[in-house]
């Protein structure tokens, strides 16, 4: 038996998996991402989360050695063990602005994981949630393609001639974190100004329309006319990402994951397929938008296939 940790900077995921039966998730649970505490409180928490999962199933918690976990970027090393610099779980970012009780420049993953368990590997999120596409999703066959997230944050694994991108910190894809606009009212918790995430990523919604991002889309959904021309704008800057990527790297499938997406796909998919569509179809044409096969179970299912 070995443990699945879904990291996100709003919840985490924890589920026990049995080797044999890769697409079950056992004892499975989620609750909010641990903001307060010493900057080890994610690891120390997904550390519990575990053992009360061994609990569940009455399995002793030191039979379960081997853990795969996605996790958010930017990576950093510290003596050659990942920590988290990432702004929707680090407060003492520069360019958080107090939005999160903390004052953690990183958060340690793998060096605490590593006390724990004998066996750890650690991706991001995104790039272990295109493996698990790749394996059992919308991806399976594709040489050239991504998997793109659209939730709190923006993020997104690359593969490239049938081998996954990594980089030389593991953040290669970091999507969300390029430059998109002057507009200097969009600030991302990294810092950046006008950069994807700080644009549309969830948090960044809420921020900017002073209202839940679901109600938009409710409003879009409904047909206003306003909440439509924002849904239209916010699709601009996602499909520009969108051709940006495919246009570097020739893709031939993308698959689409993340909450803000896969809830309101229905309204997303044909805006966001379309800005693809609409330019250079020397570079875009054959190149295919699809939500995610794995659905919103794509970053548990992302932490067994780093296992596999």
């Amino acid at each position: 038996m070995r443990a699945c940790i879904d990291i996100g900077g709003t919840k985490v995921s924890v589920s026990l998996n049995d080797p044999a039966r890769p697409l079950e998730l056992l004892a499975r649970r989620h609750e909010p991402t641990a903001h307060t505490g010493t900057s080890e409180a994610v690891a120390l928490q997904c550390i519990r989360m575990v053992a009360e999962a061994c609990a569940e199933l009455r399995i002793d918690p030191a039979q379960v050695q081997q853990v795969g976990v996605a996790a958010p970027g930017p990576f950093v090393l510290c003596d050659g063990r990942i920590e988290l610099a990432t702004p929707n779980i680090c407060g003492g970012l520069p360019g958080s602005h107090g939005r999160l009780p903390n004052d953690w420049g990183t958060a340690p993953l793998e060096a605490p994981l590593l006390r724990r368990f004998a066996r750890v590997r650690i991706e991001n999120d995104a790039v272990a949630a295109l493996e698990a596409e790749r394996r059992w999703g919308a991806l399976q066959g594709a040489s050239h393609c991504a998997y793109v997230t659209w939730s709190t944050g923006v993020g997104c694994g690359l593969c490239v001639d049938g081998r996954v991108l990594h980089g030389k910190q593991g953040n290669a894809g970091h999507l969300g974190h390029s430059f998109a606009s002057d507009d200097a009212h969009a600030v991302c918790g990294c810092g950046n100004v006008g950069d994807i995430e700080a644009l549309v990523g969830g948090y960044a919604l809420e921020r900017r329309l002073g209202a839940p991002a679901h109600a938009l889309f409710a409003r879009a959904g409904q047909g206003d006319a306003q909440a439509l021309a924002t849904v239209d704008e916010l699709c601009r800057v996602m499909g520009r990402a969108l051709h940006n990527i495919t246009a570097v790297l020739d893709l031939e499938r993308i698959s689409l994951g993340g909450a803000v997406f896969l809830n309101n796909q229905t309204l997303l998919l044909p805006r966001l397929a379309a800005q693809l569509k609409s330019r250079l179809p020397s570079l875009t044409a054959g190149c295919e938008l699809l939500p995610a096969g794995l659905g919103l179970r794509v970053g548990d299912f992302g932490a067994v296939a780093l296992l596999d």
